[in-house]
């Protein structure tokens, strides 16, 4: 019988090609399969980094499917390294499925911290690091958004949310009828050439917006306190 192998959960970098650890590449270059989110695009990273291995496809549409394929390949004693196409897997990426699969069948999991949109962003704001709370992506329908961000309003911290950049008005239009008075913190592709901060009331932020190229991908910071 195999002794299983262990499953890596290893972030990428969100913009930045050198925002990757040594152990990340080390694990990288050193397990029997990377499991990405879109092979194509993980491939420009691997091959900066010179690292052949062989990939599979894990994401959203194939997650149960996926899952039980990399158990598997696990259970034959398989080394698997599961990354998204940026960042930290399973912070608003797939992945939790088979994590759970994983620590239901007794196998080894284990993490490679590293890049991710909301620590930099939360870092860089001025606003309450010792309390936040982070709510990934809202919903993409309007009257769900807003039921939501009215809910979060009994949370004392600094509210973090994703956004992608046709919602990104939107949605900061809704945080101003909902959060009016407080101050906001928006990032525009973090890590990446382009990075921009605005910083202000929702209002403030939506003028700011107005005189940029809307592009990438966002993240906000509502100061609740």
């Amino acid at each position: 019988m195999h002794q299983p192998g262990t499953l890596y959960i290893v972030s990428t970098p969100i913009g930045n090609l050198e925002d990757i650890t040594l152990r990340a590449l080390n694990i990288l270059k050193s397990v029997d399969i990377i499991a990405c989110e879109d092979t194509r695009h993980s491939l420009k990273l691997l091959n900066h980094y010179e690292i052949k291995n062989r990939l599979i496809s894990y994401h959203s549409h194939n997650e149960k499917n996926s899952s039980s394929g990399i158990v598997k390949l696990l259970k034959e004693g398989k080394n698997v390294a599961l990354i998204s196409d940026g960042g930290t897997p399973l912070i608003s990426d797939p992945g939790y499925s088979v994590v759970g699969e994983c620590r239901m069948e007794g196998i080894t999991v284990t993490a490679i911290p590293g890049a991710t949109a909301l620590i930099p962003l939360l870092c860089m704001s001025g606003f309450r690091t010792d309390s936040f709370f982070f709510a990934g992506f809202l919903s993409c329908k309007g009257g769900k958004r807003r039921k939501d961000l009215e809910a979060y309003k009994s949370i004392e911290a600094s509210l973090i949310f994703y956004e992608s950049p046709h919602r990104i008005e939107k949605f900061i239009t809704d945080i101003a009828a909902i959060y009016p008075d407080k101050q906001i913190c928006v990032g525009k592709e973090i890590s990446k050439i382009n990075e921009k901060t605005y910083i202000g009331t929702p209002e403030e932020a939506l003028k700011m917006l107005s005189t940029d190229k809307i592009a990438g991908e966002y993240a906000v910071i509502i100061a609740n306190y």
